[in-house]
């Protein structure tokens, strides 16, 4: 696995974690993001890199500000 694909699947994970501890559906956040159900499914799942502007429209429909969703990531490398 490359490092991009490590560094996509700990933002992914880090999306998740945040959409479960709020209680949100993949498809309630997507609601509250503007973006597509299935979108969400394939950027937590890291098959999608998301653009810069969709990670803060995650971030803002989770509540959070867009920097807690990288510095909160579980670096591969580490």
């Amino acid at each position: 696995m490359s490092d991009e694909e490590k560094d996509l699947l700990a933002l992914g994970n880090e999306i998740r974690r945040h959409r479960n501890l709020k209680g949100l559906s993949q498809e309630k956040l997507a609601e509250l993001a503007g973006l597509n159900r299935n979108y969400i499914g394939f950027v937590e799942r890291a098959e999608r890199s998301p653009r810069v502007t969709v990670i803060f429209r995650i971030a803002r429909a989770l509540e959070i500000h867009p920097s807690e969703l990288i510095r909160e990531m579980k670096w591969a490398l580490r």
